[in-house]
C-alpha cells in the first residue's frame, strides 16, 4: 500500500505577497537533515527513478509544476504538485519518479537523512523483490 500523503501548509495571504512555511515534527513528521532543489529541468526529462530503504522525503513544487509517480511494486500512484502550500509526504520503501516538469518548475526536497548512496536502491525489480519480501 502506498501510504504517501499529501500535507496542506499554512497559507498566509497578503496582498502584498502569500506565506508559506513548513516546520519540523509539524508539518513534516520527521527531522530535517537534508534539503535540496531540482530545477531547469529539460522537457521530458524524468528525475527520481529510485527508492529509499530508510530516507523518508517531503516534496514542494515552490514555482510551475510537476507529477511524482510513486510505485510500492503492486501499485501506483500519481500525484499532480502545482501548489507551493502542499506538501507530498514520501515514507521510506516507494519507488518515486518526477515527471512532467512544466517551464520554470522549482522542486524542494526535504529528507530526514544525509546522502547515502547505500540507502538508494536504483534498480527496479530489485526493488519490487525487496519491497514484496
Amino acid at each position: 500500500m502506498i501510504n504517501a500523503q499529501i500535507i496542506q501548509l499554512p497559507k498566509i495571504e497578503d496582498p502584498r505577497g502569500n506565506l508559506s512555511f513548513f516546520e519540523t515534527d509539524n508539518h513534516v513528521p520527521f527531522s530535517i537533515a537534508r534539503t535540496y532543489w531540482i530545477y531547469d529541468v529539460p522537457g521530458g526529462e524524468i528525475r527520481g527513478g529510485h527508492a529509499f530503504k530508510q530516507q523518508q522525503e517531503f516534496i514542494i513544487a515552490l514555482s510551475g509544476s510537476f507529477e511524482v509517480v510513486l510505485q510500492d511494486g503492486k501499485d501506483e500512484k500519481r500525484f499532480h504538485l502545482n501548489r507551493s502550500y502542499y506538501g507530498l509526504y514520501i515514507p521510506s520503501m516507494i519507488w518515486r519518479s518526477l515527471e512532467n516538469f512544466s517551464t520554470n518548475s522549482f522542486a524542494l526536497i526535504v529528507s530526514d537523512s544525509e546522502y547515502k548512496e547505500m540507502d538508494y536502491i536504483r534498480d527496479f525489480e530489485i526493488y519490487k523483490k525487496a519491497a514484496n519480501g
